[in-house]
């Protein structure tokens, strides 16, 4: 995994800063080759190729079904979320779907005050879990991963989040719905994503919120970061809105000098550097590939490798690990009936 995590990262080619108010991306290129074919879920939808339903009639918050009714993998992307059925939910992992097939995922729920079909199907709601809340997330679901057990998440924690999220951002959602933030902020983050529109050939982005590294994505292929450019961004750009706290006279990112912008560049590209020295450990995926969890050095990470291509990975800075976090995140999420079935 080393050399195929160095092998790509050494590939990456910084693309110009974009800046807007308190936010900056840099476009990631690479010519390493985009590897094993196949299409994001958004493709698949649209072509009536996957359906994805409650695992069962009653429902289970933890798990939904997939159907793959296609020649050609699909990917759902960590923190992906769907809406309908009796809940919204988000991915807890990265998963590549196999061709013809039907699989169990693994979720997190996204809206508290709901436990009724508004549709037999989910679909698409256009977003992803904004970035630091998909930290947490992936903190916790590493850690059940490290004690044994499956991709399991703190439901407590993401529910806290998107309240959290929601009150700092003046939100209201009859259903406590993270869908709802998104939207009422719809505008804001329409000025957001015209700043950072999408460059040819790009593979990725870095995200910087405030002077401070907020994430990292790469996906392997073009198309399929073309068709998840959007949600990352408003991923980022909802958590850019939290830390200001929604001020349309927020701080500026500071990066509008020629200095700025070089220091920016620096720390890109001492982050990167220091994705390669974190720990990891191997696990087999939900569907195709493999997948790995990162830590170390005041990072998280995961990445999901299958035939030897670098799928999909993103890394964080975090400050702690999962190891440290509230004692144990799997007692908590039972204490708080977050994997209960209805």
């Amino acid at each position: 995994m080393e050399s195929i995590i160095n092998k790509t990262l050494g590939s990456l080619e910084l693309g110009k800063l974009q800046v807007f108010e308190n936010m900056a991306v840099i476009p990631l290129f690479t010519d390493i080759g985009e590897g094993p074919e196949y299409i994001t879920m958004k493709e698949a939808l649209q072509q009536d190729l996957v359906t994805v339903t409650e695992a069962s009639a009653g429902g289970s918050v933890p798990e939904l079904r997939v159907i793959n009714e296609g020649d050609i993998p699909i990917l759902l992307l960590d923190g992906e979320e769907l809406s309908g059925a009796k809940q919204n939910r988000i991915l807890n992992t990265t998963i590549l779907i196999k061709e013809k097939s039907e699989t169990i995922i693994p979720v997190s729920c996204t809206e508290q005050g709901r436990w009724s079909y508004a549709s037999r199907d989910f679909k698409d709601s256009g977003n992803i879990v904004y970035a630091s809340a998909r930290v947490d997330k992936l903190k916790s679901v590493s850690y059940s991963l490290r004690q044994g057990f499956d991709f399991r998440s703190d439901q407590g924690e993401v529910w806290e989040n998107v309240a959290e999220a929601a009150s700092c951002l003046g939100s209201s959602s009859p259903t406590e719905a993270m869908k709802d933030i998104y939207e009422d902020r719809q505008r804001d983050l329409n000025d957001y994503l015209d700043s950072f529109s999408l460059q040819p050939g790009q593979h990725g982005l870095i995200a910087v919120v405030r002077g401070k590294i907020g994430g990292f994505d790469l996906l392997s292929r073009e198309s399929a970061y073309r068709d998840l450019h959007d949600k990352l961004v408003k991923s980022y750009a909802l958590d850019a809105l939290i830390s200001s706290r929604g001020n349309r006279d927020r701080d500026r990112d500071s990066g509008e000098t020629t200095e700025d912008k070089r220091r920016i560049l620096e720390k890109a590209k001492t982050f990167l550097q220091a994705v390669g020295s974190c720990r990891e450990k191997r696990y087999s995926s939900v569907g195709y590939g493999w997948d790995y969890r990162f830590s170390g050095g005041g990072m998280v990470g995961s990445a999901l490798v299958y035939k030897e291509t670098l799928i999909h990975s993103a890394f964080f800075r975090s400050s702690g690990n999962a190891s440290e976090r509230n004692s144990d995140p799997i007692s908590s999420f039972h204490r708080r009936r977050s994997y209960r079935e209805r």
